[in-house]
């Protein structure tokens, strides 16, 4: 066992987090003992453990004297990720994120092991897939990162796309004009939009058609270069559909595809694009998909046991429903959604 000193620092203690949960989240994740005297702080336990959180300490110390303000959910959801893999540092995770944050109101930083490898995906990959629940941030993500490219210069455009289909609702009876009846199903593109760059930025960009938002029927023809081209809520395409948004990628181009299959909208959901892209583009080089799990929301905490109980239950209703033929690959909520109702009986 090995007992380490550190000296305490002004500032430090907003390391510790709420309750200490921080200090706790080392303490469990590593197997060690912190214990905080007017002196000093102690760390004791194995030494390469007490080595890596001397060194979160010293990064926070370092980031905190460089004039990097974490707040505690960003900085708890960073050192979990450090926890979770020794090769990353909290010094490392700051300063991947302000590399993808140029230009760019808040910084872009994964909050979980998942979101991590999503980015990463993003940045090495042409064409990637983000599919989960919502709240694991699929879209901002993909969203920021376009932004991210756009100030960078690397592309000359960004073009967020999304398939107009109805949960519900008709999108006839609404009122106004064809943009005005699709601008509701494009608004979580417009509020990750304001929430990376300045209101008034964001709506000359849009002027300019550097950002276009539109449905996903006005890709159909195009070839689509220099672009970093997102298709959110994936899931409600059709297979044709899907096919040709993923033909459209021209030079330089990079695209992102999300969706959630446990939300699929379609009146047959064995006919998702999103479900068959899964069959059909796996193991195609330049592409890459990434799964999400109700871990990785980062919405309120609530929506997290929200997700786990929807999923729970639709186990429980999957093992009570026999399948038919064809019906293995769909997920819980796709199979129950697919069922055709049952004809009433006449009434004798």
């Amino acid at each position: 066992m090995t007992k380490k000193a550190l000296d305490i620092t002004a500032g430090i203690e907003t390391l510790y987090g709420n309750h200490d949960e921080n200090l706790r989240l080392l303490e469990d994740s590593l197997g060690i003992q912190i214990d905080l005297r007017s002196d000093a702080i102690y760390l004791t336990g194995p030494e390469e453990q007490v080595q890596r959180a001397a060194q979160v300490f010293a990064d926070y110390d370092g980031l905190r004297r460089g004039g990097v303000t974490l707040q505690n959910g960003e900085l708890h959801a960073m050192l979990k990720l450090v926890m979770a893999d020794p090769a990353v540092t909290l010094r490392g995770l700051v300063d991947a994120g302000k590399q993808r944050s140029a230009g760019v109101k808040r910084m872009v930083q994964p909050r979980s092991a998942n979101q991590k490898k999503y980015v990463e995906a993003i940045e090495t990959s042409d064409m990637t897939f983000g599919l989960g629940p919502a709240g694991t941030g699929k879209t901002y993500l993909a969203v920021a990162m376009a932004v991210s490219a756009l100030m960078a210069k690397k592309v000359s455009r960004i073009i967020l796309v999304r398939p107009a289909v109805e949960a519900g609702e008709r999108l006839g009876f609404l009122p106004g004009s064809l943009q005005e009846k699709v601008d509701p199903y494009l608004r979580p593109l417009y509020d990750a939009l304001y929430d990376l760059l300045d209101q008034e930025k964001v709506d000359k960009l849009l002027e300019r058609h550097v950002i276009e938002i539109a449905p996903l029927a006005f890709m159909r023809g195009r070839t689509l270069s220099d672009a970093f081209i997102i298709m959110d809520e994936a899931q409600n395409t059709t297979n044709e559909q899907m096919k040709m948004f993923v033909t459209r990628l021209g030079n330089n181009s990079k695209a992102v595809i999300t969706g959630d299959l446990t939300q699929i909208d379609l009146p047959n959901p064995k006919k998702s694009g999103l479900l068959e892209a899964l069959h059909v583009l796996d193991g195609v080089e330049g592409i890459k998909f990434c799964h999400f799990e109700d871990v990785d929301v980062v919405r309120h905490q609530l929506v997290q046991r929200i997700v786990r109980a929807y999923d729970s239950y639709g186990r429980a209703q999957q093992q009570n429903l026999p399948l038919g033929i064809g019906e293995t690959s769909l997920p819980d909520a796709a199979v129950a959604a697919s069922k055709p109702p049952q004809p009433m009986s006449k009434p004798q």
